[in-house]
């Protein structure tokens, strides 16, 4: 069966984004893109590159962890305002919303359902693994059907922010474990993580 990686980048105090939720990789941003951060997404997660960066780069590989992604409509959006109705035609790209009617990219699938039940259903799919691009209200409502973590941890604190999981979420705790982690030398770190047999955080 398919999983569902929430693949996304943090700091070290655990926020996403500032407050304003704006694109912190952006001209205006403050999150820091070291060379050797952009060679290890460009080698080990290709299709995570959106089309833009794929083409400056000269990434054409396929990728092997994923075919399918999730955003939310405030990330989304993001996208929208800099121009880009569709960051990622190379993948099957889902855009979670109640309020939107429409979308600009003819390719890009608008979802009003249950997030958990369209992932369920997903799930039973053939094919790769989903990525849940975020941004926290999606992944908070999605907090039960993450399979696995790949944190790009940042040498980055905030102080306060958009945090990996919107507030929103459910008090679930549950057990991780660590399966791999690469240290890059500008002082990213690549964290991943595989949902504990028992999900159940102990005391």
């Amino acid at each position: 069966m398919r999983k569902l990686v929430y693949y996304v980048a943090s700091t070290l105090d655990g926020f996403i984004a500032g407050p304003d939720g704006s694109d912190p990789t952006g001209p205006d941003g403050f999150w820091p893109i070291a060379p050797d951060y952009i060679r290890r997404l460009a080698a080990m997660y290709p299709e995570t590159l959106p089309a833009g960066a794929r083409e400056a780069l000269g990434v054409t590989a396929e990728g092997t962890h994923f075919d399918t992604v999730l955003e939310g409509r405030k990330s989304y959006e993001i996208g929208l305002a800099a121009g880009v109705p569709d960051a990622y035609p190379h993948l099957r790209h889902l855009v979670f919303s109640r309020t939107l009617t429409q979308v600009p990219a003819p390719a890009v699938e608008l979802v009003a359902d249950d997030p958990v039940a369209k992932v369920r259903a997903l799930k039973r799919e053939d094919g790769k693994d989903i990525w849940l691009l975020g941004g926290a209200e999606l992944a908070g409502a999605l907090y039960p059907e993450i399979d696995r973590l790949i944190v790009k941890l940042a040498p980055l604190t905030l102080g306060d922010g958009i945090p990996l999981f919107s507030r929103k979420a459910a008090f679930d705790p549950r057990l991780w474990q660590l399966t791999d982690h690469t240290a890059v030398e500008s002082g990213a770190l690549f964290l991943t993580y595989q949902r504990a047999p028992d999900t159940a955080a102990r005391g």
